[in-house]
């Protein structure tokens, strides 16, 4: 006689039981991923149509450049009702939360297909290959747009990266760091990567929901191309603009 054994999720009852069952296999985590990475795609474009304030320029109501007053509304988002900054700190709590689910998300599908392929042939070695080369492709781009929110936040957002930092001037940050041309080629060379992991990651999101049909194959990756051309080109504009003065 057989015994099966017995794990914390066994011992839960009605939707824990459900719950910890269905997000710890990989069906579970790719809908995380999916669900994350929509989320993450949504902040990146609007992220995008914040900083292209950076060319309309100063307010003429105000004398001050639009991308400021558009930085100073995200900080005090709620008015007098909650301390200033404290609904923009949700946001930046919730999108980091994001970030990581859908890192570890990563991590662990990654494991397990390395643990199920294991030394096992493939008789369809074609399909193998371009699944395998999307795959490390979005690893790399993963790993590349990582360390390069990491330079992001240390250069604009906290100033660390940037020796004429100004809290709150946030066009004269952007003017101080992509001037210099170093600074400038890292901004351009992450975001070529970060458009390859886009087109991939929107590509394959709706698979990964169940919601896939070859019918609309051709629709899917007209989508994933234009929005991550769409985020690329914008993102590009700045410091190129910026490099060549077309922005000072």
């Amino acid at each position: 006689m057989t015994t099966t054994k017995r794990t914390p999720v066994h011992d839960r009852g009605g939707w824990r039981q459900w719950m910890g069952g269905y997000f710890s296999s990989s069906i579970g985590i790719k809908w995380l991923m999916a669900i994350t990475g929509i989320g993450l795609l949504i902040y990146v474009l609007a992220h995008l149509i914040g900083n292209l304030k950076v060319f309309l320029g100063v307010d003429a109501a105000t004398g001050e450049y639009q991308i400021d007053l558009y930085s100073e509304a995200l900080r005090t988002l709620g008015g007098h009702l909650v301390p200033e900054g404290s609904i923009l700190l949700l946001f930046r709590i919730g999108l980091a939360a994001m970030f990581i689910i859908h890192i570890g998300s990563s991590v662990v599908l990654t494991r397990r297909n390395h643990a199920a392929r294991g030394k096992v042939k493939y008789d369809h070695k074609r399909h193998y290959n371009e699944a395998d080369y999307a795959s490390r492709t979005m690893r790399w781009t993963g790993y590349i747009v990582l360390l390069f929110l990491l330079f992001h936040l240390a250069d604009l957002t906290f100033g660390r990266a940037n020796p004429d930092f100004i809290y709150g001037d946030v066009y004269h940050n952007m003017i101080a760091s992509m001037s210099q041309p170093i600074v400038a080629l890292i901004y351009m060379a992450a975001n070529v990567a970060l458009a390859v992991h886009i087109y991939h990651g929107a590509w394959s999101l709706f698979q990964s929901i169940g919601a896939q049909n070859s019918k609309f194959d051709d629709w899917r990756r007209y989508f994933a191309f234009g929005f991550a051309a769409l985020i690329l080109i914008g993102n590009l504009s700045i410091p190129v603009a910026i490099w060549a003065s077309w922005v000072s």
